[in-house]
């Protein structure tokens, strides 16, 4: 068995202006900076990870540094980790996706299952890689404890995939920033035991 912490990145200047982020290599802003450094005192006053693995973009390098450092840990990327590619949407506005691309825009918001923003991933390719970085993870840390640190469209992602929940369902779960995640994987099965916890941001 192998217990995972999946983390959301800290908040960048894009989140408080609802700019599709994707693959863009964006800095945590002092709201952020706050957030990953008080994610990283509960993880380590809570748990007793292992390693800590982070996708390569740098708001989630950032935050899985504030996590890594109390623990004398080293942070190690991984790609599949990586945000979604919105491909054209990136730096884009939720309006200014939707001026331009009317149907493929209402089809993330409402039918996301379906949704490839031009020139980007769908969630089914984004779900492919998750399962087979988790399947790789858990296989290189049975009976440990690993920190995950990724962005919100992959980490709802992977938790539709634990709870065996559709793409479909993209929008039924919450994801804040520096919100914490905690689920066991043995053999393929997961069972999720936290979801979207932010207690640390409120202490």
């Amino acid at each position: 068995m192998t217990l995972f912490i999946l983390v959301r990145h800290g908040q960048t200047d894009w989140n408080t202006a609802d700019r599709f982020r994707g693959r863009a290599d964006l800095a945590l802003n002092e709201t952020g900076l706050f957030q990953a450094a008080a994610a990283g005192r509960r993880i380590a006053a809570q748990w007793q990870p292992a390693t800590v693995y982070s996708s390569p973009m740098r708001r989630a390098l950032q935050t899985a540094q504030a996590i890594a450092g109390p623990l004398g840990l080293k942070v190690q990327p991984h790609s599949g980790l990586a945000d979604i590619d919105f491909g054209q949407w990136q730096g884009l506005t939720t309006t200014e996706a939707r001026e331009r691309w009317p149907e493929m825009a209402e089809a993330w918001f409402n039918a996301p299952q379906i949704a490839r923003p031009p020139g980007g991933e769908t969630l089914a390719e984004v779900r492919a890689r998750a399962a087979g970085m988790l399947e790789e993870l858990a296989g290189r840390h049975p009976g440990q404890t690993a920190v995950l640190v990724g962005h919100t469209v992959i980490n709802r992602v992977i938790l539709l995939a634990a709870l065996g929940l559709g793409n479909e369902r993209l929008w039924r779960l919450g994801q804040e920033t520096t919100a914490i995640n905690v689920f066991e994987s043995l053999d393929g099965e997961f069972n999720v035991h936290l979801l979207n916890d932010t207690c640390h941001l409120r202490a």
